[in-house]
């Protein structure tokens, strides 16, 4: 029998954070078997640990509708379900190192992020989809599509009210989502210089939002210092899941000379 492991990650309390399923044992699942799996736990992600050579693991995520590239919180669950040390994990979207301490703090490193434009046409539809306007927008963090291991536009607006008063079209943005490759959408608010108030969400995966992002989180990084919007040596506060009654606490640092992004954040286990 399969063990699944359950855990909310960002966060210290197992009724805040993003809960993950993780597999550590997935060697004699194929992908048919991963995918019920996800489905059957129904978090926004599963992490499945198929293989291990030394401190390197072969991990593949899936969420209830589809295997994703690379995920955030899944690989902090998951790092932390391993116990305190280094880690790599092999994703599909590369190598990501993993630390984990012994106050179950875990920090990823992601792959290199890549920061593109949004091209107008598909701003109009992303807008549309959000039932935003183009004059909600934050001027000073422009739209942009962001990857650090899976893709992500990412929207600001002007108001905190305004992003927690979200109500998109589902078919509309999934569409959009899947005929672009889009992970999830990244929605911000400025709160301070340093701290950002986060939304992400995630038709394309059966979930209507995650609580928690931290590909997402990587992404963000990455567009912020692309667009030097923030010093070269940065540590980034990320608040999510707020407006769902799941608050997670997400820490983004950007290293002078490091090409990938640190994303850190606590991961403890869920009770069922």
């Amino acid at each position: 029998m399969t063990e699944i492991l359950r855990l909310a990650a960002f966060s210290d309390d197992p009724k805040g954070g993003n809960p993950a399923g993780v597999v550590l044992d997935a060697a004699a699942l194929d992908d048919r078997r991963m995918q019920e799996i996800a489905a059957e736990v129904g978090y926004s992600e599963t992490a499945f640990v198929l293989s291990r050579a030394g401190d390197r693991y072969r991990v593949r995520y899936f969420s209830p509708l589809a295997e994703v590239p690379f995920c955030g919180h899944a690989t902090i669950a998951t790092a932390v379900a391993l116990g305190p040390g280094e880690h790599v994990f092999r994703t599909n979207a590369g190598e990501v190192p993993v630390s984990v301490g012994d106050d179950r703090v875990a920090t990823l490193t992601s792959v290199d992020p890549v920061v593109g434009e949004l091209p107008g046409a598909d701003l109009t539809a992303l807008l549309s989809a959000l039932r935003w306007t183009a004059a909600e927008l934050d001027e000073t963090l422009p739209p942009r599509v962001a990857y650090a291991g899976a893709y992500h536009p990412i929207l600001a607006v002007q108001s905190r009210r305004r992003l927690a008063g979200l109500d998109y079209d589902v078919p509309a943005l999934k569409a959009l989502m899947q005929s672009r490759g889009w992970t999830t959408v990244q929605l911000v608010f400025r709160a301070t210089g340093d701290t950002f108030d986060v939304r992400d969400p995630f038709p394309v995966g059966g979930v209507y939002e995650d609580p928690a992002t931290g590909a997402a989180a990587a992404a963000f990084g990455g567009y912020l210092r692309e667009l030097r919007l923030v010093p070269d040596d940065a540590t980034l506060h990320l608040r999510q899941g707020d407006d769902l009654g799941r608050p997670s606490r997400l820490t983004v640092r950007l290293i002078p000379g490091e090409a990938g992004v640190r994303v850190s954040g606590r991961a403890v286990p869920i009770e069922v």
